[in-house]
């Protein structure tokens, strides 16, 4: 096998296992492009590949137990348990800027490192 095909095989493997991991049950990583501008002119420019939390959680629903029917005037009939895929953890990643000539300038920004179900929280999103 030749050099040239080697590294063919070895980008089409990558390109398949990150199609088929995409496909996968659950929360996970998942890899994107970001590009970084330091104005609307695009005076600086920078792309880095970082991640997001992407996938799905358990959820349910079931009838509520009596004395949440009583405390909500049976109202709060049905109670709901969710969970939604979010970062547990972040880290920082430096982005070089690329500001025309040889002028360059770096920026930190957050990607996340581990994502997880968690609790629902409005503040996240």
């Amino acid at each position: 096998m030749s050099l040239i095909s080697a590294s063919v095989f070895l980008i089409l493997v990558v390109m398949v296992e990150e199609s088929y991991e995409a496909t996968l049950p659950g929360c996970h990583l998942h890899p994107f492009n970001v590009t970084i501008r330091s104005d609307q002119k695009g005076t600086c420019r920078g792309t880095q590949v970082i991640h997001a939390c992407v996938g799905y959680c358990e959820s349910s629903a079931f009838p509520s137990k009596y004395s949440v029917l009583v405390a909500s005037g049976f109202k709060h009939n049905i109670t709901s348990a969710s969970q939604c895929c979010t970062i547990s953890k972040m880290e920082k990643v430096t982005v070089q800027l690329h500001c025309g000539g040889s002028r360059r300038e770096e920026i930190e920004i957050g990607t996340a490192a581990v994502c997880q179900c968690d609790m629902c929280r409005l503040s996240r999103y």
